[in-house]
């Protein structure tokens, strides 16, 4: 099948699958371990990852912190609105690019009404849909957003209250996402501290996800697909970490699509990460070149999606549709609260 045809990541998922919350404790989750030179797969528990892991290893994170971007409100009309900020203009986190919807309803100068104390302004249309808005209030923009916005889970999970205590990693700390790097949502504190006793190294890097990163495609042709830009941060002392462990032959192993898309993003042609801030609309299919990254650790994602397709482009499309196919016969629990995979 042509791998730049959309249809090709398409499969099956029997409803019961997605997993609605996540395991406790969560080390406990199941584990896929997809070996690229041996072709085989094993099966374990994610608290085992440290057999399949190297001394020396630099194992990424990424620290972004989800926030509360999502809001309910009205025009004073009556009619319901949803507001999703998506990302913060100034550092006073007043102004936001947004999505709105209904779209169609809202014009510049429309008002959105979250209570009596808090409303969203509608300033402009910008590119790719979105909405520039103004939060208003009596209180900062900042503390608007902590106090009266809730955080904005897929729509494949229910019960949103219960599930939204669940969505951040045990090392979130800067915020900014509009969306978890669940791929993150396996470690424990106790699996860390293992793991550094362990002799493997533990970077972080920040990039604030967006929600373009987990929609599906919409076009028949993957290499048409516009990925939405997203802005990440790494440290001089990450970046160091990680390119003196390329010059000593040692493993990078990316926690997650986000990171995989960090690294490869700020490095140069030999694959040495640059420090400092940047923004990327990379998007990665079957044919990319990986420069950084060795391993990864992942969820099992979404059909039609960009993570399936950037998961296929680094352990090869083969490789993982059957991987994907062995996880539903053996009834691995997919999606942001499911089960992990190992690619090394």
């Amino acid at each position: 099948m042509e791998l730049y045809d959309v249809s090709a990541y398409d499969y099956e998922l029997p409803q019961e699958l997605i997993a609605q919350t996540p395991v406790k404790p969560r080390d406990h989750s199941k584990l896929m371990v997809l070996n690229r030179r041996e072709r085989c797969l094993e099966h374990a528990c994610f608290y085992e990852i440290i057999k399949y892991l190297k001394r020396g290893d630099v194992l990424v994170f990424n620290d972004t912190k989800v926030i509360p971007a999502r809001f309910l409100g009205q025009k004073p009309s009556g009619a319901k609105v949803e507001v999703l900020l998506v990302k913060p203009k100034d550092s006073a986190w007043e102004h936001w690019e947004a999505m709105v919807r209904p779209g169609k309803r809202l014009k510049s100068g429309d008002e959105v009404v979250i209570d009596d104390e808090a409303s969203i302004l509608v300033l402009d249309r910008v590119s790719g849909g979105m909405r520039l808005v103004r939060i208003k209030g009596k209180d900062t923009p900042y503390n608007i957003i902590e106090k009266k916005g809730k955080v904005p889970l897929p729509p494949y999970i229910r019960g949103n209250g219960r599930a939204s205590k669940h969505y951040q990693t045990v090392y979130a700390r800067v915020d900014g996402s509009v969306a978890a790097p669940t791929a993150g949502f396996h470690f424990t504190e106790e699996l860390l501290d293992k793991l550094r006793s362990c002799g493997i190294e533990l970077a972080y890097v920040t990039l604030h996800v967006g929600p373009g990163t987990f929609r599906p495609v919409k076009v028949d042709d993957v290499r048409k697909h516009e990925m939405h830009c997203e802005d990440y941060n790494i440290s001089s002392d990450t970046a160091e970490r990680i390119n003196k462990a390329k010059k000593e032959g040692r493993r990078i192993i990316a926690v997650g699509t986000t990171v995989v898309r960090c690294l490869e993003s700020s490095s140069d042609e030999e694959g040495f990460v640059l420090f400092g801030k940047g923004s990327t609309d990379l998007f990665i299919f079957p044919g990319y070149k990986f420069k950084v990254v060795d391993g990864m650790v992942t969820n099992f994602h979404l059909p039609k999606s960009t993570l399936l397709m950037l998961v296929s482009a680094f352990a090869g499309y083969d490789f993982v549709m059957e991987a994907y196919k062995v996880a539903i016969e053996r009834r691995y629990r997919f999606y942001s609260f499911g089960d992990a995979m190992l690619i090394i």
